[in-house]
Formats: C-alpha cells, structure tokens, sequence
C-alpha cells in the first residue's frame, strides 16, 4: 500500500512539475502501458484486462487529439490528428478483432512519436539553460 500510495504521488508531483512538452511524453507513456496491457491482456484471452486497457489507451488518444493546437501546429498538428483518429478506429476495431500484430503495428508507432516528442521535451528543457548563459 505504501509503494502504491509513494508511486502515486511521485508519478503526480512529475505531471505537476511538467512542461507541456513533458505532458506530451507522459501521455504517450500513459498510453503505450496501456497498449501493453491489452496486448498482454489478449494474448492470455483475457478481456477483463484486455477491454478496460484498450478504453484507457482510447483515452490517451482522445487527449492527445484534443491538446493539439492547429492554430500554432499548421500541418504538422493535421498529421497528427490523422494519426491519432487511425489509432482510435484502430483501438475500437480491437475491443471486437482482438488482433495482436494489428496491435504491435500500433504501439509501434506510437513508441516511434513517443521519441520524437522525448527528443522535443528535451530540446525544450535545454533552452532556457542556453539563454541564461548567453
């Protein structure tokens, strides 16, 4: 209960303390664990894990569609809503085919923009510290 509860709050004080590029990879984190799980989930047969992962990572999804901002994010931010509405048919399509490579295929390519948006953050972060140098 103790690690549970520590585990909690760390992961809470991290959101909390987050850029929102940050945001970005936490929810893509969020996400790909998700992916996992229902992956894990379907290849034990297994739908009392396999359904709720698949409505949580829908969720991810959902929220990663709607923090984009096209305004600043022109066809970059259109990409990636195009991206995101495919993985949601996708994770939907899931809760009924159950598929495990249509699966890997996906956490695939979520794992590949987790990296991106990792490599974002972390060129964010190292900004400010040039600036104050110069």
């Amino acid at each position: 209960m103790t690690v549970s509860y520590s585990a909690r709050a760390y992961r809470e004080a991290d959101v909390l303390a987050a850029s929102p590029s940050r945001l970005v990879v936490i929810t893509y984190d969020g996400m790909i664990s998700s992916l996992l799980r229902a992956r894990a989930g379907i290849v034990a047969g297994n739908l009392e894990v396999t359904l709720p992962a698949l409505d949580k990572a829908r969720a991810f999804v959902a929220e990663l569609l709607a923090a984009l901002d096209r305004g600043k994010g022109g066809e970059l931010a259109g990409n990636l809503a195009s991206i995101y509405v495919f993985v949601l048919v996708e994770l939907q399509t899931m809760t009924k085919s159950r598929n495990v490579q249509r699966l890997d295929t996906l956490i695939e390519l979520m794992r590949e923009l987790r990296e991106a948006f990792a490599t974002i953050a972390e060129d964010a972060a190292k900004e400010p510290s040039r600036s104050a140098v110069a």
